[in-house]
């Protein structure tokens, strides 16, 4: 019987005017210490980015989303951060920050399936 992960996750945000504490979600990353599990993905709908009447550029808002994902994935391009272990870029990315890219405080969760798990949470809480 396959034994079940630990695993965290939280909620990536997009907070186009801070004053107002608006959101909508754009994105999840999820880590098991156990299984040196990561992942990050995102969906930046236009068609929400639109309608929150930002003057934030999208352009700019993807860049720092992939930015974030070169962190997550331990890539060069994400700069010194990127070659922490993976729970310290876990940490580093959903630190409380008042930017116009939040996170959720993490959630915890066990499944003897981390993708899958990703996967239907990814559905459920972003698309």
């Amino acid at each position: 019987m396959q034994e079940d992960k630990i695993y965290e996750y939280a909620v990536i945000r997009l907070v186009p005017k801070v004053e107002r504490e608006e959101f909508f979600n754009i994105g999840l990353i999820m880590f098991s210490k156990r299984e040196k599990y990561i992942r990050f993905e995102f969906h930046l709908c236009n068609e929400k980015f639109q309608s929150m009447k930002s003057k934030l550029d999208y352009e700019d808002i993807a860049q720092n989303l992939e930015n974030f994902k070169n962190v997550a994935n331990g890539q060069k391009e994400g700069g010194p951060i990127a070659v922490l272990e993976i729970p310290e870029r876990f940490r580093w990315l959903t630190a409380v920050r008042s930017s116009v890219i939040q996170t959720s405080r993490p959630h915890p969760g066990k499944t003897k399936d981390l993708d899958a798990t990703f996967d239907r949470l990814f559905d459920e809480l972003v698309k």
